[in-house]
């Protein structure tokens, strides 16, 4: 089986959280990684691929000028189109999704963070192809440490079992049917990706092992280590 079709994914990347982790004023999305933004970079890795019809980011009110700024001072074989998104990530997908009609060009929709600017082609190839077998896949990486659970109340902690346990990643590609219906049964249900909520419709989601590069910008010491990453490739 072939990989997915020119422009049948549209790529939709949740853009508007504040990023408080990171012990800045300002959306970390727009610290410099390498000369360029950091949000820059991720949308690149996805606008390079033949298989992307669209870039919709979900960004806040507040950074909506600074983004289109950005926007029009790099070179990108794609436009980015940009929407208002919501409080919590779950409210920026949605309003991205709300762009995409079921009926139109983009058959696929792949949800990535804007704060993942690693995400290698090799591991876009694999998840592409898993998709289409299953309608729902995503990049994971299994869990490689010792986990622990803290039992509270003075009482210490526990060894977790790590067998069959994975660490999510992104892009996490759907049908755009099959994620609209996960959607719209959502009903603001606590949900910390968007698997998650296909998997509550009872449909399969495909894990595709990822690499562990495929890192998400969180702490300012992230980007030194996504520097050094770029740098030795």
């Amino acid at each position: 089986m072939g990989g997915l079709k020119e422009r049948s994914v549209a790529a939709i990347l949740p853009a508007a959280g504040s990023g408080q982790r990171f012990g800045d004023s300002k959306n970390k999305l727009f610290s410099s990684l390498n000369g360029d933004p950091l949000w820059v970079h991720s949308v690149r890795r996805l606008a390079m691929r033949a298989e992307i019809g669209r870039l919709i980011l979900a960004v806040s009110e507040h950074d909506l000028g600074d983004f289109q700024e950005q926007a029009s001072s790099v070179s990108l074989p794609l436009p980015v189109e940009f929407v208002i998104g919501g409080a919590e990530r779950m409210d920026s997908v949605q309003r991205a999704l709300d762009q995409i009609d079921t009926e139109g060009q983009q058959s696929w929709v792949a949800v990535h963070d804007a704060a993942r600017p690693l995400v290698s082609a090799d591991d876009l190839d694999k998840v592409f192809l898993a998709v289409q077998q299953t309608g729902a896949a995503i990049l994971a990486t299994p869990v490689s440490g010792t986990l622990k659970r803290e039992l509270g109340g003075g009482l210490g902690s526990e060894t977790v079992d790590r067998e069959g346990i994975w660490m999510a990643l992104t892009p996490q590609v759907f049908r755009v049917g099959l994620l609209k219906q996960a959607y719209a049964k959502h009903n603001g249900r606590p949900a910390t990706d968007d698997a998650q909520l296909v998997e509550r419709l009872g449909h399969a989601v495909q894990l595709v092992k990822g690499s562990a590069e495929n890192l998400k910008i969180t702490f300012p010491e992230d980007l030194s280590i996504a520097e050094a990453i770029l740098n030795r490739k």
